[in-house]
C-alpha cells in the first residue's frame, strides 16, 4: 500500500511565517491587523503570506466593515494529520517486510 502525503500543502506549512500564522489561527479568528502585531511582520509580507494560505485552502476569510478576517480551515490540517497517520500506520506494517539485496 502506498501513501501519499499532499507534498503542495506541506511546501505551504513549511514557510515559518505562515506556519506561525497557522498556529495563531488555530487558537482564534483574526483580522490582518491583529496577525500584524502578532507576528511583527509587515502588512504586505502578511497579506501576501495569507493570499498563498487562502489558494491553498488553509484559510477562509470572513468581511467584517473595512477588516477581513481569516480563520484556519481544520478539516485541511486534520486532513493532512491523517495522511501522516497513515504514513505512520504504513511504517508499523512495513517494518516486518525486508527485501533481500541481490
Amino acid at each position: 500500500m502506498m501513501t501519499s502525503v499532499d507534498t503542495d500543502l506541506i511546501r505551504v506549512l513549511a514557510d515559518p511565517l505562515r506556519l506561525r500564522i497557522v498556529t495563531l489561527l488555530a487558537t482564534e479568528t483574526l483580522c490582518t491587523t491583529h496577525l500584524v502585531e502578532e507576528t511583527g511582520a509587515r502588512q504586505t509580507n502578511l497579506s501576501n503570506h495569507l493570499r498563498v494560505l487562502r489558494e491553498a485552502g488553509v484559510v477562509e476569510t470572513e468581511p467584517c466593515g473595512r477588516y477581513t478576517y481569516y480563520k484556519l480551515r481544520p478539516d485541511v490540517i486534520a486532513s493532512l494529520a491523517g495522511q501522516f497517520a497513515d504514513l505512520a500506520e504504513s511504517a508499523r506494517t512495513a517494518a516486518e517486510n525486508k527485501r533481500a539485496c541481490t
